[in-house]
């Protein structure tokens, strides 16, 4: 059965979580103590920020296998950390894609920032005509390349 959990109610995910999370957007090419070392740091940053009501993470099951995860940021990366919170880390692993599952996290995460009470969220991405049947609407072309959205909630 397909359900959705904040990260704090099933902390048993965090390293598969923190390994799908660098696997995907992390450094490569790091020795093995170093892998391991960043896999410890992300889960140590993640549970640092349980109490940050800028920050969620997601994740959702199918019974006891994860399927994906998303997550609010207070910040994402470098560019416009005058907007807050971020909409983040929308990840389904390889063999549930193509089958809605982004789409029950993404539901599952604005109704969280609604529930925070938060009027707005902000998302960047390089990928074209994908949020915006979420709702997204373009704001501006970041330096990095990517595009700056915002999602009214």
């Amino acid at each position: 059965m397909l359900k959705v959990y904040n990260i704090i109610e099933r902390q048993e995910y965090l390293e598969e979580v923190a390994i799908l999370t660098h696997n995907e957007w992390g450094k490569k090419n790091l020795t093995e103590e170093e892998y391991q070392k960043k896999i410890k740091d992300k889960i140590k940053k993640i549970i640092s920020a349980f109490n940050n009501l800028s920050y969620c993470k997601l994740i959702l099951l199918d019974d006891d296998n994860l399927v994906g995860f998303i997550s609010i940021f207070p910040t994402d990366g470098e560019e416009r950390q005058d907007l807050t919170p971020w909409y983040a880390t929308m990840y389904v692993k390889k063999e549930y894609r193509g089958l809605g599952y982004s789409k029950i996290l993404n539901n599952a995460i604005l109704a969280e920032a609604k529930r925070r009470k938060f009027k707005k969220i902000y998302l960047k991405t390089n990928l074209d005509n994908y949020y915006e049947k979420y709702g997204a609407k373009y704001m501006e072309d970041l330096n990095n390349g990517e595009k700056l959205y915002y999602i009214e909630l």
